[in-house]
Formats: structure tokens, sequence, C-alpha cells
């Protein structure tokens, strides 16, 4: 046992990491909240995406059957208009040999169009009644729609039956639709349609009330008399029979631009112009049949030219200031009517529409900006969400892909290992040198020395103290010698990082073949000699150990036994056999020295830096393999927080690797191989699929609640069923035992939020050029022997 001359590497005094974990602690926060805000923003987008398809708050309810005896029969029996100028409720009827065309349900990127076109080239308006959700996917549509002549209607937002809802969601339904409308086309409306209603007998004692609120806010309801039943896809010549008016009467017919195929609607519809155009029937809007009915009331009255002191034209200022309330508009001389505010048009130029389209009000000031944002809201939903899907659906194939061929290989792998015949070669039984990196491993390092001397292999321990502060180094010397050691030797340094105390091992090493390891980690008494027995193969430079999990009896720890387990037993096999191992794990490895040196030692630019000397192992030419055989047990993170601190090194550390070979990419022969099969599979399964994970736990939850929990739950368990099996696979490779799977459930998880937090973290360091230094983390020093080593 001896002590050198400290090696001077570059100086890193405590006091200096002291500051700098403060910093870092410092600047963490914020990046944590930008994570979750990014989560946030990610789930919110998922729900306005579900709102405006009705799967968030929808309600399929629909009333039927019910009794009308508080509905005056003045209405029953009245035309399909019913407006309640003065709190009064009025109905109208379409003038004799008009119609009116109204189409429910849209706007439809397939049919609208179309239906548009047609109606351009018979000069004919209509009135389509519009869902505020399908407005605000589509506010192109409804902008041709309106600059064509057409007037607009209100159908809900979300098309539900108004009469089982609360005011507020009533209220909801109203407002958000103008506000689409307002976004898209820069209007608001006067006129509405309730979803399922039909004629005005059908108005019941539970939608009465809806009518009459609405009504006092001033809207026009409108129903139908006239139902082609186009819904039903009866055939094109019963939509035209059942659309005509019976004896020359006039009509508000309804047809349907969206809600199901229409394409029976489309081919109807031209033949159906036509037809009534040829019986001296005229076409108009809702507001067009209401002004026509007024004129034919004055003319009626003697008062042709004037305007009727009780009945105003809807849409003139006068019919405001009687107490007309229009949305949108403002109730008289009394302020601004609580809702909208958008301007009142006039009859023959409202707000810049034409004279067809009079329910309509220009919108302006808040409506008109609110409008805009949802627009451009739904915008973002309606590319993100379908972009989030298809990426999920893409990771989803690309797991269970690698599951698959993770099975494959392991197998593969563990048969081709075990059989009896193979051999790497002659034994290898030269000394070896085990390096010990230390720094304040006062409640390990002497748990580390009792492994090592019971070690069946010839070797020589290496202690390096990186500039403990508290007697590692004095520890590690009476432990050696009262464990009678006289194989040890402890070399002390100043201060300078893992890095570089490992190269001052591999400088300080009397043999060819160097074994690293963590100086809060025990060996197996063979571990030693399992691990350097691949070396007998000459294109062999590296191995990777089998590192296990020591303290596993609390939550946490049997989590990262899992992880473990799967990870080496499953991961290592199969990148062994594709020959593009990414990590020698720093808690048992080997090398050769001469390897190490001619890659350029281990390098201080990462935080991986056992990631780091792997690949570079590869693009020096060199062959890296996993030795199950060969195990080690380490103390595993004790907390969150601690997890939390070491995943957010290694996953920084690991993008650091990565971006400095990048090169690898476009080498050939080992490094070639490497760039082109294994960079990528770290990149999707350890960076990008990670990142995607939340979102699968986000989308489960939100189909269980909004659309079938039955199929949800079973696609999600059938996914933690293929993830159980691999797990007990290798566990059985392992030969651990089964009852650690139980955690495996909440383990996924939850290491799929901590993952996704921590390399949103990781991205956000790196994008920022934020640094982060080496963390050491807290031990506790109670993995003191191999637990349930044989």
């Amino acid at each position: 046992m001896a002590t050198t001359t400290p090696s001077r590497g570059r100086r890193r005094a405590p006091s200096r990491m002291t500051r700098a974990a403060g910093k870092a602690a410092a600047l963490q926060k914020p990046r944590v909240i930008l994570a979750l805000l990014l989560l946030l923003a990610l789930t919110s987008v998922m729900l306005l995406d579900g709102y405006l398809r009705a799967e968030v708050g929808g309600d399929e309810r629909v009333r039927s059957n019910a009794s009308s005896s508080k509905v005056p029969d003045k209405i029953l029996d009245g035309g399909p208009i019913l407006s309640f100028r003065g709190g009064e409720a009025q109905s109208q009827s379409v003038p004799e040999k008009t119609i009116a065309l109204t189409f429910d349900d849209g706007p439809n990127p397939t049919w609208t169009p179309q239906i548009l076109k047609i109606l351009e080239e018979n000069d004919v308006p209509g009135t389509f009644f519009v869902v505020g959700s399908m407005v605000s996917r589509y506010p192109s549509i409804v902008k041709d729609l309106v600059n064509q002549g057409n007037e607009i209607g209100i159908h809900t937002f979300t098309h539900v039956d108004l009469s089982y809802q609360s005011d507020d969601r009533i209220a909801r339904e109203m407002d958000q639709t103008q506000l689409a409308l307002a976004g898209a086309a820069g209007i608001t409306t006067t006129l509405f349609r309730a979803p399922y209603s039909s004629e005005a007998d059908a108005i019941d004692n539970y939608s009465w009330p809806v009518y009459k609120k609405l009504g006092e806010e001033g809207y026009t309801s409108v129903f139908v008399d006239t139902d082609s039943d186009d819904w039903k896809r009866p055939g094109v010549s019963k939509i035209i029979k059942w659309a005509t008016p019976s004896k020359n009467k006039g009509a508000s017919v309804l047809f349907h631009d969206a809600g199901g195929e229409r394409s029976q609607t489309v081919k109807a519809l031209g033949t159906y112009i036509k037809k009534m155009k040829a019986k001296g029937y005229t076409f108009t809007t809702i507001s067009g049949a209401i002004r026509q009915t007024e004129s034919a009331n004055q003319q009626a009255n003697g008062q042709t030219g004037q305007t009727a002191q009780n009945g105003q034209q809807p849409g003139s200022e006068q019919s405001e200031q009687a107490g007309g309330q229009v949305p949108g508009g403002q109730q008289g001389q009394q302020g601004q009517r609580p809702g909208q505010n958008g301007q009142l048009g006039q009859s023959g130029q409202a707000g810049g529409v034409n004279s067809l389209q009079a329910a309509h009000r220009t919108a302006t000031g808040t409506t008109l900006y609110e409008g805009k944002a949802l627009v451009a809201a739904v915008a973002v939903a309606e590319w993100t969400v379908p972009g989030l899907a298809t990426g999920l659906a893409v990771v989803g194939v690309a797991v269970m892909g690698r599951f698959g061929m993770m099975l494959i290989l392991a197998r593969r792998h563990y048969r081709q290992r075990n059989k009896r015949r193979f051999s790497w070669g002659p034994t290898v039984t030269q000394p070896v040198s085990v390096i010990v990196p230390a720094y304040n491993e006062k409640e390990c390092i002497a748990n580390t020395l009792e492994s090592l001397a019971k070690s069946t292999h010839p070797i020589e321990i290496i202690v390096v103290d990186d500039g403990s502060t508290d007697d590692t180094s004095r520890i590690a010397r009476d432990a050696a010698r009262s464990f009678g050691m006289t194989n040890v030797r402890v070399i002390r340094q100043e201060n300078a990082g893992k890095p570089a105390a490992l190269n001052n091992g591999v400088r300080s090493a009397s043999y060819d073949i160097v074994v690293m390891m963590d100086g809060d980690t025990v060996f197996e008494p063979d571990a030693v000699h399992q691990l350097v027995q691949p070396f007998a193969d000459p294109e062999v430079g590296a191995v990777a150990g089998n590192a296990k999990v020591g303290n596993r009896n609390t939550i946490i720890g049997a989590w990262q036994h899992i992880e473990y387990v799967m990870g080496f037993n499953l991961d290592r096999r199969m990148y062994d056999l594709l020959r593009c191992m990414p990590t020698i794990p720093g808690a048992i490895g080997a090398f050769r020295r001469d390897a190490v040196l001619e890659v350029g030692g281990m390098s201080e630019d990462t935080l991986a830096e056992d990631t780091d000397i792997t690949i570079a192992m590869h693009r020096g030419g060199w062959r890296v393999v996993y030795q199950e055989h060969a195990r080690a047990w380490t103390e595993a993170p004790a907390s969150l927080k601690q997890l939390w601190s070491q995943r957010y090194r290694w996953s920084y550390g690991t993008m650091q690797a990565l971006w400095k070979h990048r090169k690898s990419l476009t080498d050939k022969g080992p490094s070639g191989r490497f760039g082109r099969v294994g960079m990528p599979l770290v990149v999707i399964f350890q960076i990008i699929t990670p990142v995607f994970a939340p979102l699968i736990d986000v989308f489960t939850a939100y189909s269980m609640i909004f659309i079938d929990f039955k199929a949800a739950l079973l696609a999600w368990l059938a996914v933690l069923g293929i993830q159980l099996v691999c797990a007990a696979y290798a566990f059985r490779l392992d030969r651990e035992k089964y009852r650690y799977l139980l955690m495996m459930p909440l383990q996924q998880l939850a290491y799929r939020q901590m993952m996704y937090l921590v390399l949103i973290h990781s991205c956000i360091t790196a994008l920022t050029g934020g640094r982060l230094r080496w963390q050491k983390l807290k031990r506790t020093g109670e993995v003191g022997t191999p637990a349930g080593a044989s």
C-alpha cells in the first residue's frame, strides 16, 4: 500500500463546486417549470381539440315526447320564424312561393364548398346554421360563405340539446359560436336554430324557456316547415319530393351540408332549385323572408314605404331603440349589451354586408380579437393533436418493434454465451488493475475494498481520492490494513473530477487490463475474473459488466432494480449482438489500458464519461461486449431528488457524447457501424421516446374519460402486459425474484413523467448553452455485501 504525489488536473475547488451547485439549482427550477408548462400546454391543446370534436363536454341526450302545455298556441300553430321584439313572442311564416333554403351542421370541408358552388351557379342565397366548433376548424369556408352573399345562423358550439343544459352552458354555446364567427368572418349573427329541432309545433315545456331567454337577448329562432330528410339518404328523387312545399306555400326548407355523407344532397340540390324556379318560386334568406313578410304587413295596413311605429325592420337602428335587442349590438339608449361587441348594421348596408345578410353584425373590439385568438388556437390544435397522435403511433410501433427485437436478440445472446462449448479463448489469468475513483465516499469505501479483498482474480487496487474532504483516503488505508490487503495504493489528487481521477488511475496502473468501478460499488468475488475473460479475444477492447441495485427494498430502489435488470439483460444483450454497445457502466467495466490511452483517455468534454469512452472505443475500431456473469452491486439514489439529479446528468451527458461523436454517422468501419446503428437507437429510445412517453398516459386518460373507457384501458393494459413479459424474461435470465414486478405499473407511470421532465430539462440546458457540473449523490453505505449473491 502506497501513497503517491497528487496528479494535477483542472483545478476544481470544493468551494467552486458548491457555488456551481447553487447556480445549477437556481437555474433548474425555471427549466422544470418550463417543462411542466409545455406538458400543460399540450394537454390544453388536446382538451381544446376534444371539445371541438364534442369529445369533451359532449352531451348526446335528445329530448322527445315532452309536453308543450306551457307553450302559447299561437306559437305552436305559427310560422317557422320566432322572435321576441319588445318581450312579446311573435312568429312569422315565409311568404307564398318563396323558399328560404337552410342548411344545418356545417361547415364541412367536403360538402359545404360543393353546395356553395351550386348556389352560386343558380344565383340563389342560403342560410347556413353553423356549429361553432366546425366554424373554428374551417374558418376559410365560413368566410367564403359570407362573401358569396349567404346568411349565417348559430347552431350551438357543440351541437347539444339546449333543453338539457344550464344557463351558463347555453351562454357558452352561443358566445363561443359568436366568437368563432368573429374570428372566421368578422361577423356575429342574430339567427339561431336549436340542434334536433324541427317544426314550431315541436316546441315543448323544456325548450320553450330556452327560446324565450335567447329571444330576450335578441336572437331570432328559426324552425322548419318543410324537411328534405336528406340525412336519411333516401335517394335524390325523394329528397326533392320531400323538400317541395305544397300548394304554392312559402317554406323554410331544411337541408344539411354536414353531419354525414351528403352526396345525395349535393346531387338533389341543383335539380331542386331549377324545378322550384320553374314553378315560379323565388329564393331568399331568413332575413329576406322576414322583410318580405313585414313589408306585406305594412302594405296591408296602408303604411307602404314607412316604418310602423311598433314593428321595425330587423337590423335598423330604430328597431333597436324601440326595444328590440340584438346580440352583438346595442340595446337602445341604455348602454352596451352584455356578451358581444359587434356594431349594428342597417338594412341594405348592414356593416358593409349586403341586404340579404341583415342578421349579420360586424364584429369589432374585444369580440373580434378574442375570435381571432380562438381560431388561431384551434388551428394550432388541428395541427398539433393529429401530429402528436401520428407521432405516438410511430413511437408505439417502434417501441413494440424494439421489444420484439430485444426478446429475440436477448434469447439468442443468452443461448450463445451460455453454451458449454462457448469460450472467448484461453482463460485470462494475468493480474489486472482495479481503479476506484472516490470523492467523499467515507460511507462506502470500506465496503468496496472489503468486496475486492475477496476477489478470486489477482488484482492491484488503485484508489484515487479526488480531493475528498471527509477522510476517504484515511478510511481506505485503514480498511486495507484491517483486511490484510497489501495490493492497495491510495493516490490523492486535488479535486479535478471523475474523468481526471480515472485517467490518473490508468496512468498509474501496472497491468494491461484496467477495471473501473465506482467508490460506492461492491463486487461479487468472481466479478473481476468473469469481467476480464472476453479479453482473450484480441478484438475486444472493453467489457461492460452487470450492475445491480443493492438497495432495492424501497419503492424507488425497486423501480431502479426493474430498470437495471431490463436495461442490462435486454438492451445490452441486443447492443452486444449488434456490435454497437453505447455505454459501459461506471459501476463495473473493463478496458485494455493501451486502448484507453489510444483514444485519449477518459474525456472531460461530457458529463457521461462512460458513454463517451465507450463510443470512442467503437470509433477506435475496438469491439465492446457485455459480460452478464460479472456482477457488481451499487447503491442507487434513495430519493426522487437524487434520482432526478442522476438522470439529469446521464441524459445531458448522453446528449453531449452523441453530439461530440456525430461524425461517426459518416465514418466507415466499426465507427460508422456505431454511428448508423447504435446512435439512432440511442436517440430514438433514450431521447425521443421518453419525450413522448407522458403523452401516452395523457392520451390514455383522455380516451378513458371522453371516448371509450374500456378500449383505452385494454390498450394501456396490453402495452403494460408486453412490458411485463419483457421484464419477466429479463428477470428470468438474471435469476431475479419476480415479486419486484408488482411495482412495474407504478414504475412505468412515475418514470415516464420524470424522464420527460429530465429530458426537457436537458434539452433546454443544451439549447441555452448551459453547463452542468458532475454532481455527487449522497450515499448511505447500506450496500455492504452483495445482496442476494450466491
